[in-house]
């Protein structure tokens, strides 16, 4: 059978097309249900008073369908947890197969070529280019009574040991 360039191109235009047609069917079908169940407001020639009524009575409607959206909110999502827990069964029970492991043998030429060929040799080389830094040790200095090292230190003395040290 040969492959025919021009039947794809026709069969993507013609879905295309069927595509177009089904959206603009879908808003038209959204439209006649807003336009069946919400009928459009009268507010011309009304008083204050018929105004005020028919916003409590939107405000009931309004309440109405949010608690049933509210509902089904709360069953969707209970039923998706329930989905996920019912895979996580027939998942423990299917058990977990782990693919046996076959060896694989690599004749002599295989194993030197591996070893000699550059871009192994640049991925395993790669800390030999690295320059080696040696790490000072911190000084410690010991912990004495601080106490004695004022007495030492005091006077013109003390800081003549100070200058001394220094240098």
């Amino acid at each position: 059978m040969l492959y025919n360039q021009p039947l794809p191109e026709k069969l993507l235009k013609k879905a295309a097309s069927m595509l177009v047609a089904e959206n603009a069917e879908k808003e038209l079908e959204k439209e006649r249900v807003v336009n069946e169940t919400v009928p459009p407001l009268k507010l011309s020639g009304l008083s204050v008073q018929e105004l005020q009524e028919l916003c409590k009575d939107l405000h009931q409607k309004l309440d109405v369908v949010d608690e049933t959206r509210y509902d089904m909110q709360v069953k969707v999502t209970k039923n998706e947890i329930e989905i996920v827990s019912l895979k996580q069964k027939i998942i423990e029970l299917k058990g977990m197969k782990k693919p046996s492991l076959k060896r694989v043998k690599k004749t002599t030429d295989d194993m030197l070529g591996a070893c000699t060929d550059a871009s192994k040799l640049k991925k395993a080389d790669f800390k030999a280019k690295l320059k080696t830094v040696k790490k000072e040790d911190d000084k410690k200095e010991e912990v004495t009574d601080w106490r004695k090292n004022v007495e030492a230190l005091s006077g013109m003395e003390g800081r003549k040991k100070l200058f001394n040290a220094g240098q």
